[in-house]
């Protein structure tokens, strides 16, 4: 079968059987299931079972640092090529064939390092990152990096409605996009219901996008052409860049069908790093219109948030055990 596209590889593997000191590059580690690194002081039940640093965060360091190498700061695996700590918690990736769901971005050094005493600095800190292992195996220098990249997004349904926001209605288009999301295999899925009035639409998009770790937004209802549909409106008041094809795909897609689909005024767009698309207000047409985005969300939120990756087709990822 053909093999997936590589994000990144690892240019180093490290252990240490003791904490609070550098970890020693060697051949390669084994990974434990919900434990971590075999034979590493930093192994075990909890949620930071193994350790990643970018190779890249290593070389700013070489300016106040010049003999740093891969596990000076305490990083079991030293990737290339990955932004590792632009992505979100829950993200999930193959390293080597050990599959990995990130749990933490960064962390707190209460105790400086020797390193920091003598630069002034840590990068670990501020770029590494820490996840826990959801598949075992070796690792080894060289192996690739593959993304998950529906593990990438983290989504929020917004649903427009006055009668849901007064406890009216149930809320079943939003119930829709929910399972549509997680259906795909998204990071996570918050929800929230707001009346069709524009200052309150605007202002739960503004603090999505700006206040918390959600990189797509899928609003429901308001689209129509009646005088309480505003959710364009209000969305195009916070978008900074419009991403009009996402829009566009899914009236073309449903005017094949129903001439009615020439009625939906929905938007697409951007705030930020992330991507909000107007869907309608009926559970069958999200159902519906979420299949003819569906496969382009994954790449859009990877574009989003600058990991980088080709516009071109990607090869499926690799099936367990292969």
């Amino acid at each position: 079968m053909s093999r997936p596209t590589v994000d990144g590889r690892i240019v180093s593997v490290n252990v240490a059987a003791e904490k609070g000191v550098r970890k020693e590059p060697v051949e390669s580690i084994t990974l434990v299931v919900e434990h971590g690194v075999e034979g590493d002081a930093h192994a075990g039940p909890w949620h930071r079972q193994v350790s990643l640093l970018a190779n890249e965060s290593i070389e700013k360091m070489k300016a106040a640092c010049p003999t740093v190498e891969p596990g000076a700061f305490g990083e079991n695996i030293t990737t290339e090529g990955l932004v590792v700590y632009e992505l979100p918690i829950g993200a999930r990736l193959y390293a080597g064939e050990c599959l990995l769901e990130v749990t933490q971005i960064g962390k707190v050094c209460h105790d400086r390092c020797a390193i920091f005493h003598q630069a002034g600095d840590c990068v670990m800190p501020r770029e590494g990152i820490f996840a826990r292992v959801i598949e075992g195996g070796e690792i080894l220098p060289g192996n690739g990096i593959v993304l998950l990249k529906q593990s990438l997004i983290v989504a929020g349904v917004l649903t427009v409605s006055d009668k849901g926001s007064r406890g009216e209605r149930e809320d079943t288009s939003g119930d829709a996009l929910d399972e549509a999301l997680r259906a795909l295999g998204v990071a996570s899925v918050e929800r929230a219901i707001v009346p069709d009035e524009r200052d309150r639409i605007a202002a739960a998009l503004r603090r999505w996008a700006d206040e918390t770790t959600v990189n797509l937004v899928l609003t429901t209802g308001g689209t129509g052409m009646t005088t309480r549909d505003v959710t364009p409106e209000a969305t195009l008041a916070v978008l900074e860049r419009q991403a009009p094809g996402f829009a566009e795909a899914m009236r073309a897609g449903s005017a094949a069908t129903t001439p009615h689909a020439m009625l939906s005024r929905a938007v697409s767009g951007m705030r930020g790093k992330t991507l909000i698309i107007n869907m309608p207000g009926s559970p069958r047409a999200c159902r519906e219109q979420f299949t003819m985005i569906a496969p382009a969300l994954p790449h859009a939120v990877e574009k989003l948030l600058d990991l980088g990756g080709d516009c071109a087709m990607p090869e499926p990822p690799p099936a367990p055990g292969s």
